[in-house]
C-alpha cells in the first residue's frame, strides 16, 4: 500500500510541475480555445486527480511487475526516444516502420508479423497525417525526397 501512495505523491508532483510548465507556454491572440496552453493544463489536471485517487485509495495488495517487464519497458522507452531523434534526419516512413516493428515484436514476438505491422502502420499513418489531416510530413530523408 505504501508503494502506491509514494507513486501517487510522485505522480501528483509531476502533474503539478506539468501544469506549471503549461502555464509558461506563450500563445498568440489567434489561438484555439483548447490550444497549446489549455490542452496540457487539462491533461495535467486529469493526471493530478488520478494521482490523488491513488493516494487516497491505494491497492490493498499491490503486485510489482517482473524484471523482464521493466526491461521491456526500458527497451520501449529507448525505441521511442530514438524514434523522436530519427524523425527529422530520416523522414517519417523509415523510423516509424522500425519503431512500430520493434514495439509490435515486443507485444507478440513474431518477426514477420512485426515487420508487416511496422510497414503497414508507417504507410497508413503517413497517408492519414499527410493527406487527411494535411500535416507537412517528409516521407524520406531530405537527400532522397528532393
Amino acid at each position: 500500500m505504501s508503494s502506491d501512495r509514494i507513486f501517487g505523491l510522485v505522480f501528483a508532483l509531476l502533474a503539478l510541475a506539468y501544469i506549471a510548465s503549461a502555464f509558461q507556454i506563450q500563445t498568440s491572440f489567434l489561438s484555439d480555445p483548447v490550444g497549446p496552453k489549455t490542452f496540457p493544463v487539462i491533461i495535467g489536471i486529469v493526471g493530478a486527480i488520478a494521482a490523488v485517487f491513488i493516494v487516497i485509495r491505494p491497492d490493498p495488495n499491490p503486485t510489482w511487475p517482473s524484471l523482464r517487464t521493466f526491461g521491456a519497458l526500458l527497451i520501449a522507452i529507448a525505441v521511442l526516444v530514438a524514434y523522436a531523434y530519427a524523425l527529422e534526419p530520416l523522414g517519417f516512413l523509415l523510423p516509424t516502420a522500425v519503431a512500430a516493428a520493434v514495439l509490435s515484436y515486443q507485444i507478440k514476438p513474431r518477426i514477420g508479423f512485426a515487420a508487416l505491422a511496422g510497414i503497414g502502420l508507417s504507410v497508413g499513418l503517413f497517408v492519414v497525417f499527410r493527406f487527411a489531416l494535411g500535416l507537412g510530413l517528409v516521407p524520406f530523408p531530405s537527400g532522397l525526397s528532393g
